[in-house]
């Protein structure tokens, strides 16, 4: 796939914010003090990851056949037994995790409509899909355990 500047230059932003989410996601992971959590960052940064490496992909010139492997599916919501001031960490973790998202998605959405070929613009589709599920996976944590987003 041969880029042009201006695509190049837009998978650098890209390569940029997927480093900036993994290394969030890993070090919330470790922050998080309930374990579902946890486990939902650890989930994300997966995915991040497998993002990170199909932006890679795509700034060597090659065109992923499926946008990269999605992990294991995400844990279901449930009530956190953590209260109090543990409670109120992990809630200002997901709401910095949310507003991450929302960023990066509409990063995503920007990005799409610069890209001439097809099959470059759906895989950052699929990306960008991806972006949006972590924010709603994230939301769900959160109104499961009462927190406001």
């Amino acid at each position: 796939m041969q880029l042009t500047q201006k695509e190049q230059m837009l998978l650098q932003d890209l390569r940029r914010q997927e480093e900036v989410c993994v290394e969030k996601y890993a070090n919330y992971r470790d922050l998080a003090s309930d374990e579902q959590l946890k486990e939902l960052f650890d989930y994300i940064r997966s995915v991040e990851q497998s993002h990170l490496d199909t932006v890679d992909s795509m700034l060597s010139g090659t065109i992923p056949m499926s946008g990269g492997p999605s992990a294991a599916k995400p844990p279901a919501p449930s009530q956190s037994s953590c209260t109090g001031d543990a409670k109120k960490k992990d809630e200002f973790l997901c709401n910095d995790a949310l507003s991450m998202e929302k960023h990066v998605s509409s990063m995503y959405d920007t990005v799409i409509f610069e890209f001439a070929q097809q099959q470059a613009r759906d895989i950052l589709n699929k990306i960008q899909s991806e972006e949006q599920s972590h924010g709603k996976q994230i939301y769900d944590y959160m109104a499961a355990n009462g927190m406001k987003a």
